[in-house]
């Protein structure tokens, strides 16, 4: 039985799946992306952040074209999550092997598979000489870290060079379960708070002359116990809040804590802001301890704010292209957690469509394989931008 060659996008991310490019390591892969791209004309500039064991490297690439045609960038990460248990993959994680119909490895699904559908995208548009505006590629080693010396500053950077997209299309895998089913054009943001809680420590059987933390933990935490904070908008669901952590340091069974912890997140929409959510919480957290008369300390972190990108010329032609390719009317969606999308809304209008995401950060991640050639087509129908 004759096997046929796979197509240039699916050969570029099996070679991409092995660079074993673990956050932080580059692993080669954008060394293999910066050559690929070189060939297709684009002028690309390495940029590394950081310093020591924070450093990241990253790529910028451009290609100017029909300047009566829109600028599109496309934004995506080389860097994966640990491989787990090696020993339970059925093939090697970097392995890149085709087997079934099927491209097993780290990053098949998030994300190099999108970034191969997308320089090939380029490849069969040049192959068939049509025309495109200016195209870019953002690309960074730390989407799976502590994205800190990514994209962040890479926006950064751009707006230092003057560098404006029209729009920018991230490749993250979308989709729940067959191609053509979501494009994402918002995201919520997500805001942790570790409360700590300080009452006085006494033996059980003399409640009376210890202050029990923990009732008071439970109070301040009632408002973020698996609680809808609104009503949602016309772009977001509601605001959820979730206690993902209880501890009592050092307990014993015969003792009353003198201290206790909560963490709890909150992913909320466009309804709040950071500022309104600290300070309302914060303002109920001092009310609580003055009623049960003890301490309190809460360390906050916000690492993504919500944004959108209301339905425009760029999400309607991304929505033609995707059902010219697959029959399917793709609905526009801001659920789900955060991506680099967070600080890209902050250069140009954004929204995010790759592969299907159903193994992304499992053992055994894999993407069809007729999935990144249909993927390609979409890309090719955006890219055209007649």
């Amino acid at each position: 039985m004759t096997m046929t060659a796979p197509s240039y996008a699916v050969d570029l991310a099996r070679r991409l799946i092995q660079c074993p490019s673990v956050t932080p390591i580059e692993g080669g892969a954008l060394d293999l992306l910066q050559a690929e791209l070189e060939g297709f004309g684009f002028t690309v500039t390495r940029l590394a952040f950081g310093e020591g064991a924070e450093r990241i490297d990253n790529l910028f690439a451009i290609r100017g074209g029909d300047e009566a045609l829109p600028h599109i960038a496309f934004a995506g990460h080389t860097d994966v999550v640990p491989v787990g248990d090696e020993a339970a993959w059925s093939h090697g994680p970097f392995s890149g092997v085709i087997d079934e119909g099927r491209l097993y490895g780290r990053g098949a699904a998030d994300m190099k598979g999108g970034i191969a559908s997308f320089v090939g995208a380029i490849k069969a548009l040049d192959d068939a000489n049509i025309p495109t505006g200016t195209i870019s590629l953002i690309i960074t080693g730390d989407e799976e870290g502590a994205a800190i010396n990514g994209t962040v500053k890479l926006v950064d950077w751009l707006k230092d060079e003057g560098i404006i997209p029209d729009f920018c299309l991230v490749g993250e895998p979308t989709n729940p379960a067959i191609m053509g089913e979501v494009i994402k054009n918002g995201r919520r943001g997500s805001l942790t708070g570790k409360l700590w809680v300080t009452g006085t420590q006494g033996h059980v059987a003399y409640p009376h002359l210890a202050n029990n933390p923990v009732p008071a933990l439970l109070a301040m935490l009632a408002p973020v116990n698996s609680a809808k904070l609104d009503g949602g908008n016309a772009y977001f669901d509601p605001s959820t809040a979730e206690i993902v952590d209880l501890q009592i340091p050092d307990a014993a069974g015969n003792v009353i804590a003198n201290r206790a912890f909560g963490q709890f997140n909150i992913r909320f929409n466009t309804e709040h802001s950071q500022d309104s959510l600290m300070g309302w919480l914060s303002e109920h957290f001092t009310r609580q301890a003055d009623k049960y008369q003890l301490t309190y300390e809460v360390e906050w972190l916000c690492n993504a704010h919500p944004f959108v990108t209301p339905p425009d010329s760029f999400t309607q032609k991304l929505q033609q292209a995707i059902t010219a390719v697959t029959g399917r009317q793709s609905a526009l969606s801001t659920s789900g957690g955060t991506s680099d999308a967070r600080f890209l809304c902050h250069l140009c209008p954004v929204a995010e469509f790759g592969l299907v995401g159903q193994t992304m950060h499992k053992v055994n991640e894999h993407v069809a394989v007729d999935d990144i050639d249909v993927l390609t087509d979409i890309y090719s129908g955006f890219l055209k931008q007649e």
